[in-house]
């Protein structure tokens, strides 16, 4: 068999294992280490065994996630996920579906500090579902509106992915995120205007909450000034050149610190729960990026990638029926695979192809996480619509599938937005200094 068949075969073999429920990272490993002994013999694949794991994890531009996963992790323990629901229901509870419109909004900040889809699924579960449970809301409307605006999580800056999108394709991390800002924000919007939609057609699936007079509007934006603080100072310093990514991650941390340490109860324990958290979600992502690195090694001598970017280039249908594929394989794939572990296995094959065909990087970082987002609440599985199922155990699991309807098709039309105009997503990275 040639290198490229061999390749093949053992993507093939890699897909198998991943449905069968084999760790991401393991699996990687393992066939990628088979395969370039396979290709070029047990000399090469024990040296890729000696060499990879230690040049990945000494990485410096690696240090950036647990950074930013420290910043999250002492944001949530310190109780802002409760606030920014509060808050944003102070804002928006009075109108129709108001209780779900503050669910979005409650998420769209948090994943300010968050970057997870997981993450802030969970949290603002916790503090949003037993509310509108007690206004008597639709339990389909409630559980997706959550499932849904979880996933703006990994759009909105900082994103791991988005981190590890940028140091796959030695891409600006900040211009990544900067990109992700815009289009989160739309994302939040769309989800927005769709529940009014449905709750205008139908009152009984999100009624009206208490009236708030301005006065404790206003008031109750002092419980997310912390949050909004942070997001800006750490986006904002990235913005205009005053620190890099990395140090934008350390300094956010240690301002997550100060706030945690003057709001959090009993400090000594939490904060060391937080520091667990860190460190197991840490180890779980190197350990992806180790297996990664060995299989892409093994892809750079199958010269599959390469094989593959050749055959498209020279393909004689429009650059944008290629990429309307790319983006249906996304899709499929997300519907089943973490947004992480998605783009370690599927960057080394198509990023090569998206280069040839001369579209923009930093935009078609923004696609791949929105078309992730979609699969995301997408059947047959729909990671964040798992999460809420998991946290919500009354609510049959066909009531969530059939509330994220509606929210399917505005993640169709907000994805098509961002594909027919990439300025969205590029306008402000192009103004980065």
């Amino acid at each position: 068999m040639s290198p490229v068949e061999i390749g093949f075969v053992c993507l093939g073999i890699l897909c198998l294992l991943l449905f069968m429920g084999v760790p991401v990272g393991i699996t990687m490993g393992v066939v990628g280490f088979v395969g370039m002994v396979w290709v070029s013999g047990l000399n090469a694949g024990l040296g890729i065994l000696k060499t990879v794991p230690l040049a990945t994890v000494s990485n410096y531009d690696y240090s950036v996630i647990p950074l930013f996963l420290l910043m999250g992790g002492l944001c949530f323990y310190s109780g802002l996920s409760e606030s920014l629901f509060r808050t944003t229901n102070k804002w928006l509870g009075r109108l129709p579906g108001g209780l779900a419109m503050a669910t979005v909004g409650g998420c769209a900040i948090f994943a300010s500090v968050s970057g997870s889809a997981v993450a802030t699924t969970a949290t603002i579960c916790t503090a949003a579902l037993p509310e509108m449970k007690k206004y008597k809301y639709d339990s389909g409307l409630a559980t997706a509106c959550i499932a849904a605006g979880g996933t703006i999580g990994v759009l909105i800056p900082p994103s791991v992915p988005l981190m590890i999108y940028g140091i796959l394709t030695q891409q600006s991390i900040g211009k990544l995120f900067l990109a992700g800002f815009i289009p989160g924000v739309l994302q939040a919007i769309f989800y927005i205007v769709t529940i009014y939609i449905l709750c205008k057609r139908n009152p009984l699936l999100g009624p009206r909450g208490p009236k708030t007079s301005f006065r404790e509007k206003v008031s109750s934006l002092k419980d997310i000034w912390k949050v909004l603080f942070l997001f800006i100072f750490v986006i904002g310093g990235i913005y205009l050149g005053v620190f890099t990514p990395i140090e934008a991650a350390g300094i956010g941390a240690f301002f997550a610190f100060v706030i945690f340490a003057l709001a959090a109860k009993g400090l000594r324990q939490k904060f060391t729960e937080v520091l667990l958290e860190t460190c197991k979600t840490t180890a779980m992502v190197v350990l992806i990026i180790i297996g990664a690195a060995i299989f892409n090694y093994f892809l750079a001598v199958t010269r599959l990638p390469a094989e593959i970017a050749n055959i498209v280039a020279n393909l004689h249908v429009s650059r944008h029926i290629v990429l309307a594929v790319i983006v249906i394989v996304y899709l499929m794939i997300g519907t089943v695979m973490d947004e992480l572990a998605m783009i370690l296995l599927t960057i080394p094959i198509f990023f090569p192809v998206v280069e040839s065909l001369g579209f923009n990087p930093i935009w078609f970082g923004i696609i791949i996480i929105k078309v992730f987002e979609l699969g995301a609440i997408s059947p047959p599985v729909g990671m964040t619509i798992y999460v809420t199922y998991g946290m919500a155990k009354d609510v049959p699991l066909t009531v969530i599938f059939r509330g994220v309807v509606p929210f399917i098709i505005s993640d169709i039309c907000h994805t098509f937005l961002l594909i027919v105009f990439p300025q969205v997503a590029l306008f402000l990275p192009d103004l980065m200094k």
